[in-house]
Protein backbone atom coordinates (compact mmCIF):
# COMPACT_ATOMS: atom_id res chain seq x y z
CA UNK A 1 0.00 0.00 0.00
CA UNK A 2 1.12 3.29 -0.45
CA UNK A 3 1.40 5.72 1.69
CA UNK A 4 -2.58 7.98 2.27
CA UNK A 5 -1.80 11.39 3.06
CA UNK A 6 -4.91 12.92 4.76
CA UNK A 7 -5.02 16.43 6.18
CA UNK A 8 -7.60 18.22 8.57
CA UNK A 9 -7.96 21.87 8.96
CA UNK A 10 -10.16 24.16 9.90
CA UNK A 11 -9.71 26.65 13.39
CA UNK A 12 -8.30 26.48 16.73
CA UNK A 13 -11.69 25.54 18.78
CA UNK A 14 -13.48 22.99 16.46
CA UNK A 15 -11.71 19.92 17.43
CA UNK A 16 -9.82 19.53 14.23
CA UNK A 17 -5.95 18.03 16.43
CA UNK A 18 -8.40 16.05 18.18
CA UNK A 19 -10.28 14.28 15.16
CA UNK A 20 -7.03 13.71 13.83
CA UNK A 21 -5.73 12.28 16.66
CA UNK A 22 -8.67 9.99 16.96
CA UNK A 23 -8.23 9.31 13.55
CA UNK A 24 -4.87 7.84 13.89
CA UNK A 25 -5.35 6.47 16.98
CA UNK A 26 -8.40 4.35 15.37
CA UNK A 27 -6.08 3.37 12.47
CA UNK A 28 -2.64 2.67 14.47
CA UNK A 29 -3.77 0.84 17.09
CA UNK A 30 -6.84 -1.22 15.88
CA UNK A 31 -6.27 -1.68 12.53
CA UNK A 32 -2.28 -2.12 12.12
CA UNK A 33 -1.51 0.63 10.32
CA UNK A 34 1.50 2.75 10.98
CA UNK A 35 0.73 6.53 11.38
CA UNK A 36 2.38 9.55 11.54
CA UNK A 37 0.79 12.55 12.78
CA UNK A 38 1.97 16.09 13.01
CA UNK A 39 -0.10 19.71 13.31
CA UNK A 40 0.07 23.04 13.09
CA UNK A 41 -1.84 26.47 14.49
CA UNK A 42 -1.55 29.81 14.43
CA UNK A 43 -0.55 31.76 17.74
CA UNK A 44 -4.47 32.09 18.53
CA UNK A 45 -6.45 29.64 20.91
CA UNK A 46 -9.42 29.76 19.45
CA UNK A 47 -10.35 30.83 15.95
CA UNK A 48 -6.68 30.98 14.10
CA UNK A 49 -5.88 28.41 11.17
CA UNK A 50 -5.26 24.81 12.54
CA UNK A 51 -4.21 22.00 10.85
CA UNK A 52 -3.33 17.91 11.24
CA UNK A 53 -1.60 15.97 8.63
CA UNK A 54 -1.36 12.00 8.83
CA UNK A 55 0.71 9.78 6.67
CA UNK A 56 -0.61 5.80 6.86
CA UNK A 57 0.52 3.32 5.12
CA UNK A 58 0.89 -0.40 5.88
CA UNK A 59 4.46 0.03 5.29
CA UNK A 60 7.50 1.95 7.28
CA UNK A 61 6.70 5.36 7.02
CA UNK A 62 10.52 7.56 6.58
CA UNK A 63 9.07 10.75 5.45
CA UNK A 64 6.57 11.60 8.25
CA UNK A 65 5.06 14.93 6.62
CA UNK A 66 2.42 15.27 3.72
CA UNK A 67 3.20 16.71 0.40
CA UNK A 68 -0.13 16.46 -1.14
CA UNK A 69 -3.07 15.30 0.89
CA UNK A 70 -4.99 12.59 -1.29
CA UNK A 71 -7.73 13.49 1.26
CA UNK A 72 -8.10 16.61 2.36
CA UNK A 73 -11.14 17.58 5.25
CA UNK A 74 -11.94 21.21 5.64
CA UNK A 75 -13.94 23.00 8.20
CA UNK A 76 -13.72 26.53 6.99
CA UNK A 77 -13.39 29.00 4.37
CA UNK A 78 -10.10 29.84 5.17
CA UNK A 79 -8.32 26.21 5.30
CA UNK A 80 -10.13 25.77 1.90
CA UNK A 81 -8.52 28.70 0.22
CA UNK A 82 -5.47 27.75 1.83
CA UNK A 83 -5.10 23.97 1.14
CA UNK A 84 -7.33 22.81 -1.40
CA UNK A 85 -4.81 23.69 -4.44
CA UNK A 86 -2.66 21.34 -2.57
CA UNK A 87 -4.84 18.34 -3.27
CA UNK A 88 -3.62 15.59 -4.91
CA UNK A 89 -4.83 15.53 -8.59
CA UNK A 90 -6.29 11.89 -9.45
CA UNK A 91 -9.38 9.52 -9.22
CA UNK A 92 -8.37 8.70 -5.76
CA UNK A 93 -8.73 12.32 -4.05
CA UNK A 94 -11.24 12.84 -2.00
CA UNK A 95 -12.66 16.37 -0.70
CA UNK A 96 -14.48 16.63 2.39
CA UNK A 97 -16.10 20.08 3.22
CA UNK A 98 -18.17 21.30 6.26
CA UNK A 99 -21.36 22.09 4.03
CA UNK A 100 -22.19 25.42 6.24
CA UNK A 101 -19.11 27.00 6.88
CA UNK A 102 -17.54 26.15 3.41
CA UNK A 103 -18.45 27.66 0.01
CA UNK A 104 -16.81 25.36 -2.15
CA UNK A 105 -14.99 27.05 -5.27
CA UNK A 106 -12.62 25.71 -7.94
CA UNK A 107 -11.24 21.97 -6.92
CA UNK A 108 -8.90 19.62 -8.75
CA UNK A 109 -11.59 18.30 -11.54
CA UNK A 110 -11.08 14.79 -10.61
CA UNK A 111 -11.55 14.89 -6.85
CA UNK A 112 -14.79 13.64 -5.30
CA UNK A 113 -16.47 15.78 -3.43
CA UNK A 114 -18.33 15.49 0.13
CA UNK A 115 -20.25 17.87 2.37
CA UNK A 116 -21.39 17.27 5.46
CA UNK A 117 -23.59 19.84 7.47
CA UNK A 118 -21.59 18.75 10.86
CA UNK A 119 -22.22 21.81 12.82
CA UNK A 120 -25.72 21.38 12.16
CA UNK A 121 -25.65 17.32 13.32
CA UNK A 122 -23.36 18.52 16.57
CA UNK A 123 -26.58 20.85 17.37
CA UNK A 124 -29.02 18.41 17.02
CA UNK A 125 -27.01 16.22 19.45
CA UNK A 126 -27.20 20.01 22.19
CA UNK A 127 -23.04 20.78 22.03
CA UNK A 128 -21.83 21.95 19.26
CA UNK A 129 -18.47 21.13 20.19
CA UNK A 130 -18.86 17.03 19.07
CA UNK A 131 -18.76 18.85 15.21
CA UNK A 132 -15.23 17.02 15.17
CA UNK A 133 -16.44 13.34 15.75
CA UNK A 134 -19.56 13.89 13.03
CA UNK A 135 -16.42 14.53 10.92
CA UNK A 136 -14.95 11.51 11.78
CA UNK A 137 -18.53 9.24 11.26
CA UNK A 138 -18.63 11.17 8.12
CA UNK A 139 -14.40 10.47 7.45
CA UNK A 140 -14.61 6.62 7.88
CA UNK A 141 -18.21 6.24 5.79
CA UNK A 142 -16.80 8.13 2.63
CA UNK A 143 -13.01 7.06 2.85
CA UNK A 144 -13.40 3.43 4.00
CA UNK A 145 -10.25 3.48 5.72
CA UNK A 146 -11.39 3.59 8.99
CA UNK A 147 -13.58 0.92 9.99
CA UNK A 148 -16.29 2.15 12.63
CA UNK A 149 -15.64 -0.62 15.43
CA UNK A 150 -12.06 0.98 15.27
CA UNK A 151 -12.99 4.54 15.11
CA UNK A 152 -15.56 4.33 18.36
CA UNK A 153 -13.15 2.68 20.22
CA UNK A 154 -10.57 4.85 19.47
CA UNK A 155 -13.14 7.77 20.35
CA UNK A 156 -14.06 5.91 23.90
CA UNK A 157 -9.98 6.34 24.56
CA UNK A 158 -9.50 9.85 22.99
CA UNK A 159 -12.40 11.93 24.73
CA UNK A 160 -12.98 13.18 27.68
CA UNK A 161 -14.45 10.98 30.56
CA UNK A 162 -18.28 11.46 31.24
CA UNK A 163 -18.62 12.69 27.30
CA UNK A 164 -17.98 9.35 25.40
CA UNK A 165 -21.78 8.64 24.91
CA UNK A 166 -22.27 12.22 23.10
CA UNK A 167 -19.41 11.46 21.17
CA UNK A 168 -20.39 8.35 19.94
CA UNK A 169 -23.94 9.44 19.34
CA UNK A 170 -21.92 12.49 17.13
CA UNK A 171 -19.70 9.33 15.43
CA UNK A 172 -23.28 7.79 14.26
CA UNK A 173 -24.42 10.69 13.00
CA UNK A 174 -21.63 11.36 10.30
CA UNK A 175 -21.32 7.93 9.95
CA UNK A 176 -25.26 7.91 8.96
CA UNK A 177 -24.67 11.10 6.55
CA UNK A 178 -22.00 9.26 5.23
CA UNK A 179 -23.27 6.19 4.43
CA UNK A 180 -26.71 7.95 2.68
CA UNK A 181 -24.20 9.85 0.63
CA UNK A 182 -22.86 7.15 -0.72
CA UNK A 183 -25.99 4.94 -1.57
CA UNK A 184 -27.60 8.01 -3.15
CA UNK A 185 -27.63 8.02 -7.14
CA UNK A 186 -25.06 10.06 -8.89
Amino acid sequence: MSPVEIQISGFGGQGVVLAGMTIGRGLALFEGYNVSLTQSFGPEARGGACSVQLVVSRDPIFYPYITRPSILVTLSQEAYRKFTPRLQEGKDSILLVEEDLVQPGATPPSARIHAVPAMRLAEELGRKMVLNMVVVGFFAAITGLLQPDSAQRAIGESVPQGTQALNLAAFEKGFDCGTRQLTLPT
